[in-house]
This record gives C-alpha cells, structure tokens and sequence, in this order.
C-alpha cells in the first residue's frame, strides 16, 4: 500500500508540474497576442508567480514521492527509464534556472521601459520558445519513458 501511496503523490505532483509549465505557453502567446507590454509584462510576472507556487512545490514533491517510490520497489535508480527519466528531469530544470528564468526577468523589463523595443522583446521571446520547448519536451519525455517503463 506504501509503494502506492507514494507512486500516487508522485503522478499528482507531475500533474502540478506538467500543467503549470504548459499551461505558461498558452497564456504568454495569449499576451503576445496583445502586443501591449503591459499586459505582456503583467502575464510573465504571473507566469513567475505561478512557477513558484506550483511549478517548484511540483519540482520537489515530484522527486520527493518519485524516490520514496522507487525505493519501495525492487528497480534500480540505474534502470533505463528511471535513469534517463531523472536525466531528463535534470536536464529540464537546468534549462529552466539557466535560460528561461533569465529570458522572463529580461523581457519582463523590456515590457517596463517606456520605450518598448517590439524587435528588441520579439528576439528574446523567440529565444524564452526555444528553451522553453526544451524545459517542457524533457518531462513530457520522462513520463513517455515512465509509463511505457522503456528499458533503455
């Protein structure tokens, strides 16, 4: 009963995760839509908000429950989809501290100044898509590895 407890914190957690990291897509294109930096600006700063409330406490329950998980049940951490799972997850939220974090701050600024460089934010937004794809494709990776336990 432990190990099911456990197994289901840990996909509740990638929920919390998954659907906050997606979901920032869809609300920053909305604001992009808008062209107004204000309502841009207002819309990063809440994807920032949201990614505290619900993307890091899903960052940390996730491993947390993931681990308790694993060490109920008779799989190595070194097994395939286990190990390529937490790389991935690595690989993820590096990606996300190292580029995405950064790109938010910078555009979230941009959107601030009084003298609104659109090719200036268009740049810097089409580089937040790229890595913020590779932030969002790795865990959508890990739970293909995951549920379908692929053993490479």
């Amino acid at each position: 009963m432990g190990y099911l407890i456990m197994k289901l914190l840990h996909i509740l957690f990638v929920v919390l995760f998954l659907g906050n990291i997606i979901t920032a897509v869809f609300w920053k294109r909305h604001a992009d839509n808008s062209k107004d930096p204000s309502i841009i600006g207002h819309t990063i700063k809440g994807i920032m908000k949201a990614d505290r409330y619900f993307t890091m406490p899903g960052v940390i329950g996730l491993a947390i429950f993931g681990f308790a998980a694993q060490g109920m049940f008779p799989w190595s951490i070194t097994t395939g989809w286990i190990l390529w799972s937490i790389i991935l997850f690595v690989i993820s939220g590096a990606v996300f501290m190292g580029r995405v974090v950064p790109i938010q701050k910078k555009l979230i600024a941009l959107t601030a100044s009084s003298d609104f460089n659109q090719a200036e934010y268009q740049a810097l937004s089409k580089q937040w898509d790229l890595w913020g794809t590779i932030a969002t494709v790795a865990p959508l990776i890990a739970v293909i590895l995951m549920v379908l336990k692929v053993p490479h």
